[in-house]
This record gives C-alpha cells, structure tokens and sequence, in this order.
C-alpha cells in the first residue's frame, strides 16, 4: 500500500503544509505590520522568513517554529471561518495537474501492482491521473469522510483499486484541518487502515508525520510486530530534516521485528520513475503504455560518471548557477531612468551595481557606497526588494542586475579581468597570472594566454563571452570563447585584430573548443568543483553571492 502526504502532490502544482504554513505566518505579519506582500513576496528567502519568524516570536502566543502545531494554528488564525477555510482549500486545489509520478502510481494501480493508497491530501490529482485509465469511474473506489463505509467494504471484498482519504477533500463537507478537528479524525478510516496494515507493507512517501492523529495510527499498526507483514518504508526528501515521532515510529517498529526503513529520495516523480524501472511492462495495456509515454519527463538530473572516455556525446556551453540573490536593496529618490542611475554611479565611483525599475532603484552594495551613488538624489525610502526567479524570465532589468552583480563578483575574487562592451561582459585571462593553480587546464589548452598581434603593438589575451539565461527553471552561466583586444587604434589595426581573431577561432574544432570550455568552466570555479563567490564581500548592505559549478549541462543518447 502506498501513503501520500502533501510532499507528493509539490509538483503537481499543489503547495506543501511546509508552503502553507509559511504562506499563512505572511499573511498574518503583513495584515498585524501593514507590510505590502511584494517586500516579503520570496518565502524561500531566508533573510525574508527570519523576518516574519522574528514578529510571531515576539508576539509571544505563536507556536514555536516546526512545532506540530504550526498548521492548524496559523490556518484557524488567518482563516477563522470553517468557509472560508474550505474555500481556501478548493482554489488551491484546484490548480493542480497530475504529475509523472502519479501517473506512474496510476499505473501501477491500474495493472494491479499495487491495491491500496491513503492520503492526507485535498486535492484530485491521483484521480485525474487514474481516470483515464479505467473503463469507467466506477473502477475506482474513493472512500472519503462521507463514504467511510465505502473503504470498509471495499477493503473486506477486495475491491479495488481503492483510494482512502484520511481528512477528505475540499468538497466534503466534512473538511478536517485545524486542531480540534483533527483530533476527532474518523475512527472507521483510522481502524480500517490499522486493520490494513495487519496484511500488507506501507511506503508513506511526501508526508512530514506532523500530524499526531496519523502517526498514533501508524504507530498502534505495529500490533506487537504483527503489522506491516511486508514492510514499512518512509520516503523522505534528501538532506530534509526528519520529525522524531517518524524516527520513534521506525525504531519502534525495529524494535517490533518489523523491517522498517527510512529512505531518502529527492522527489516523488524520481522516486516513482525509479521504481518503474523495474517493473515488467510487457503484459501491461496498450493504453497505459501510451499515458506512461505521453508523461514521460523530458528533463531531468543525471548523475555525473566518473569514467573517461567520450561520454558525454553532446556538451553544453552552459554552467549551472547552483544559487543566486533571493533579495536585493530598493531605494526611492529622485534618480531618473536607467541611463542616469549609470551616471551617478560612473561620476561617484560608487561600488555598487543598480538598475531602475518602476518600483525604484535595485542595487548591491553596502549602504554607505548606496548613499555615496545616490545620496544626492534625496533617498526618501529603504527596504528590501525580492527577485523572483520568473522575473529572470521577463523582466530584463532583474536579469540585469544579477548580470552586472555576477560580473562583478567574479572580477573581484578571481585572477582575470573583467572588461565591457555595452551591455556585454567578457571575462579576459591575465597573462600574469598564468601559473596560478586555476589556470592550468586553460593554459594547457590556449598554450598561450595572449601576446601581440603579429606586426602590429596590439596586445590579445583569451576571453569568454559571459551572459545569464534562465530556462528550464535554472540559471545558467553561458560562455563564449573569443580573443580580447585592447584597443586597436585605428580602423586598419582593428581589421588585422579581427583577422587575427577569425584565424585563431577558426581552428576551434569540437575537442579544443570543449577544452577551452573545461578550462574555463575550471578557472572560474577557481580550480574547484564549485565555487561561491560574492560581488563586494561586506558585512553591511545587501552583497551578491552566487554558487556557481564547474559541470556544464550535458545531453546523452537514451536507450
């Protein structure tokens, strides 16, 4: 039998408890401090959360953080109307989509892998993804709070598949989400599953196990080791921090002589797809081989091989931005567009990197160069700003400001120059330094990191084209190998440097280009695998960090 939480339905569009309750601590804080959402706006912020963190706990009535009551408590204070909670429910539910993994679960119900699955959630999207697969709804048993006797049957006649919910969904009138509900939870859904886990194995996979009524549950299914014949399995996220009574209930079972684990993995579509894997598809329906094919992720995260050789078959000039500003300064002054924010900080020497949009001026850099910049300008407001990552999609003034920040970063923390044309940044190897450590496998590859143009005084060194770009919800750092060239003079001089540069790059082929690319990729980490690197290194102010890697996205032929 399977046990989803809430982690389960995260990539189906549906917000975990974690989301929710942090959604709701927001609300609560910006409607008690008159505070707009948008300063506030990138929960995954640490900085933003330690904020709104900081007001609950001095209110000094608020549970403390990752206590078990957090949900239930924040939810009833935000939404004190059993409607309107309802009503939360059904427009958050309904934004969801099913995702592989469902649609891999869906299979496996379908072809009789598995028979039973409970679960905490509201939403529909194991329903959805199922549906589709049956010769009619009818096939599918859903027991929720006013079906509860639907479970019992089912599971007594073997019906199935058969699909329990423990707290109904945003449709049952019944709907149970906050403290004292949930302590009333249905006693025929809870001995119906301490029943079921009598006779068959449990994998419980996107669930937190804050809720106490379900772990009480899961816990009496022990039965003195005479439960979960063929297994407990929980299924956490990788490196996420586990709740003890999870950790007490596998110990217990341990104890109990159970075969019990708790196993990491990193998303319920991986862990799902892993899983199909090994199954046997070869007596499995057309029907469900097509919904299986139709979903099949087209992306995903592969493990790196650590042998030599040619793999991969295709590789990409693009290095993975691991992390990047979640937030940066917002001023309000005089300043006009865009233009003039350049030249006050061109003519002040401010350290400090800014764009203009319409809300204000967004810059990094320490508080006293932001006064140096635009102090004239009557700085009349102060206040952090959050950068979305979908702004990176459609707004170029935020693409910008991370464009200029990282620049900046990396001229300041490593052995290259950083040179500019308009609005593109190249990153220009410096001759001097060719025996630092990072330069070795560029060097081995260039052979010569710059020198003259020949008959001419014009002096060349290897470069990169650097620009950002953010697509398949990740940024990259894209690089460009070239030649720079300082100043070349005339228009005569500049002919023979751009034939110069055309002569070298044209002997480029796809192995030397690849190892400028890995030397390049190995330089700008700084020699190491990854590399966190900041854009002026203060303590006060609000500085640019990025994380960036040296492994480039890549592209491998598929069985």
């Amino acid at each position: 039998m399977w046990f989803l939480g809430a982690g389960a339905s995260l990539s189906a569009g549906i917000p975990t408890a974690w989301n929710m309750i942090w959604e709701f601590k927001r609300a609560l804080f910006c409607s008690e401090q008159r505070v707009p959402i948008s300063h506030v706006e990138n929960l995954n912020d640490e900085r933003v959360r330690l904020r709104i963190q900081s007001y609950l706990d001095d209110r000094g009535d608020c549970p403390t953080q990752n206590a078990p009551d957090e949900y239930s408590f924040y939810f009833e204070r935000v939404y004190p109307s059993a409607g309107d909670r309802q009503h939360y429910i059904d427009q958050l539910v309904r934004k969801g989509s099913p995702s592989y993994g469902h649609i891999v679960l869906a299979s496996l119900l379908r072809t009789g892998r598995s028979n039973v699955v409970w679960t905490t959630n509201f939403d529909r999207v194991l329903e959805d993804a199922i549906l589709p697969l049956l010769e009619s709804s009818g096939d599918l048993v859903v027991a929720d709070l006013a079906h509860t006797a639907l479970g019992t049957e089912a599971l007594r006649k073997h019906n199935y598949p058969l699909y329990v919910k423990l707290h109904g969904d945003f449709q049952s009138k019944e709907l149970k989400n906050i403290a004292d509900e949930l302590q009333s939870q249905d006693a025929t859904h809870r001995r119906n599953l301490i029943q079921a886990c009598g006779g068959r194995g449990l994998a419980v996979v996107g669930f937190s196990g804050r809720d106490n009524s379900i772990m009480d549950t899961l816990e009496e299914a022990i039965d003195d080791g005479h439960g979960y014949p063929d297994g407990l399995f929980w299924f956490s996220k990788t490196g996420a921090p586990v709740f003890s009574r999870v950790t007490q209930l596998i110990e217990k079972a341990r104890s109990a002589g159970i075969e019990a684990y708790l196993i990491e993995s990193e998303t319920f579509d991986e862990l799902m797809g892993d899983l199909l894997v090994l199954e046997d598809k070869k007596d499995w329906s057309e029907k469900v081989l097509k919904r299986l094919d139709s979903q099949r992720p087209r992306l995903s995260n592969a493990l790196v091989p650590s042998w030599e050789g040619t793999w991969p078959v295709l590789r990409f000039n693009a290095l993975r931005v691991e992390a990047w500003p979640a937030t940066c300064r917002l001023i309000k002054c005089g300043v006009g567009g865009q233009k003039e924010v350049y030249e006050a900080i061109e003519a002040t020497g401010a350290e400090v990197v800014a764009v203009r949009r319409r809300v204000g001026v967004l810059v990094f850099g320490s508080d006293s160069e932001v006064d140096k910049a635009f102090g004239s300008y009557k700085i009349d407001h102060r206040d952090l700003y959050t950068i979305q990552d979908h702004h990176l999609k459609d707004s170029y003034q935020e693409h910008d400001l991370l464009y200029q920040a990282l620049a900046q970063a990396i001229g300041r923390e490593l052995p290259v120059y950083v040179r500019r044309k308009g609005r593109r940044r190249f990153i220009v190897a410096d001759p001097a330094a060719q025996n630092e450590p990072s330069y070795r496998p560029l060097k081995k590859t260039a052979r010569s990191l710059g020198g003259q143009v020949p008959g001419t005084k014009v002096r060349w060194a290897h470069a990169v084209r650097i620009r950002l770009d953010y697509k398949s919800d990740r940024l990259w750092l894209l690089l460009e190998p070239t030649l720079w060239f300082e100043s070349p003079g005339d228009a005569a001089l500049a002919d023979r440097a751009k034939e110069f540069r055309r002569d070298k790059l044209a002997k480029l082929y796809n192995s030397q280009f690849n190892d400028l690319i890995v030397g390049w990729a190995f330089l700008l980490c700084g020699g190491r695998g990854t590399s966190k690197i900041q854009a002026f290194g203060i303590a006060d102010g609000v500085d640019a960090s990025f994380l960036i890697t040296s492994i480039t996205a890549f592209s491998h032929r598929t069985a």
